[in-house]
């Protein structure tokens, strides 16, 4: 051969059976090939275990997929580019014109978009309320056919904790499925309940460091296989070398995660105690309305603490530049420290009485609490306070 085309016909390299990485490789291919055209269409019919086209499948996806799926207690997952690519193909999928869906004011604002603004121009209806109004929601599920209730736990931002049995509980009842944003909760949490569908952006606590984006759609075998080619069309596949770097992140989330809790417990009862919060949202907080429910349904309460300041919106602007460990940012999850300001965050899309229901407000501000030591992050806060 002509070097020209032993640079495209590379030597393989076969390894030993009894040879093997300890770490996976990145199957950093699109394509991949069998020996015949018969075994090719032995897969493609499903006769025959392999992978054809990485935007169908890839061996480094497929690792990940199985990790997260044991992670959350489930048999099957799916994986996207974004978080936001995971919670709006799973509405698409699952929905058709004429279905009902039951959303909420106390969530994040792209799957509110998705459910008021893409289904609806494909014929499907919806309900907001809000996720405290329980009677409301078997109000609505009794009266309404409903294909899906999506949800979060706690919410984003103000971190109210949803009655997960309640909920599952009539939606079961009225034959509606539960799409559960499980984010904020983590892949450990919320795994024993009848939830059909948990939502995860592995941009947060999957991958932890803030430099990857992608998401998970975990769910038993026959929901995600029913799904599954819809995924594939749509094409929002996640890439091998990022699949790669969130199977590493998993390696420390258990360790992440626990270091980023207790921080943020203290925090949270650091700034219980000033005078200059106004009200602290928790779940780890005795004083927190969702408290009683955390500690049912949570293995820990979460690494995000959100404040409500006793000061203006100036002062709020002020209190989150003063800081300098926490980093002005959205997202969440990665091991550096980051802050919100309620000016950030506002829900511009919602009427006055659910802009009420979220509970978002210009002296709101969003902690996300990393790995730093406590008494570092506490002493930022401090001086940020004096600012304020």
């Amino acid at each position: 051969m002509k070097y020209i085309t032993r640079l495209n016909h590379p030597p393989a390299v076969k390894l030993p059976e009894d040879n093997r990485p300890l770490i996976a490789p990145i199957y950093q291919s699109v394509k991949f090939t069998f020996d015949d055209v018969e075994e090719s269409e032995r897969h493609s019919r499903g006769e025959r275990d392999g992978f054809i086209y990485s935007r169908v499948s890839n061996p480094t996806l497929r690792q990940l997929e199985l990790s997260l799926a044991e992670l959350q207690g489930r048999d099957s997952c799916l994986l996207t580019a974004s978080g936001v690519a995971a919670s709006n193909l799973t509405l698409m999928a699952l929905c058709k014109q004429g279905d009902h869906v039951v959303l909420f004011a106390e969530m994040y604002q792209p799957t509110r978009y998705c459910v008021r603004r893409l289904l609806a121009r494909f014929g499907v209806m919806h309900t907001m309320l809000s996720i405290d109004d329980h009677a409301g929601i078997e109000k609505i599920l009794a009266s309404k056919p409903t294909r899906a209730i999506v949800f979060e736990s706690p919410t984003n931002p103000v971190l109210k904790v949803a009655d997960i049995v309640r909920i599952t509980a009539a939606a079961r009842a009225h034959g509606a499925l539960t799409i559960l944003d499980n984010t904020f909760a983590g892949f450990h949490n919320h795994g024993q309940f009848d939830i059909d569908v948990y939502v995860h952006s592995l941009t947060k606590y999957a991958s932890g460091h803030g430099d990857v984006m992608g998401g998970a759609v975990i769910a038993r075998k026959e929901l995600i296989d029913a799904m599954r080619t819809d995924f594939i069309v749509m094409g929002a596949t996640l890439d091998p070398h990022a699949a790669f770097l969130i199977q590493r992140g998993l390696r420390t989330y258990g360790l992440r995660y626990e270091r980023q809790c207790g921080n943020a417990q203290r925090i949270a009862e650091f700034l219980a105690s000033r005078p200059e919060v106004k009200r602290v949202r928790y779940p780890g907080l005795a004083s927190d309305p969702g408290h009683a429910l955390a500690r049912q349904q949570m293995q820990d309460f979460g690494t995000m603490v959100t404040v409500e300041l006793a000061a203006d919106s100036d002062g709020a602007t002020r209190f989150a530049e003063a800081l300098q460990l926490f980093a002005i940012s959205a997202s969440l999850g990665s091991t550096e420290s980051l802050v919100q300001p309620g000016r950030l965050m506002r829900p511009r899309d919602l009427s006055a009485e659910e802009k009420g229901w979220a509970a978002v407000n210009d002296t709101t501000v969003r902690l996300s609490i990393g790995i730093e030591d406590a008494d570092d992050l506490i002493a930022d806060l401090e001086q940020a306070l004096a600012e304020r």
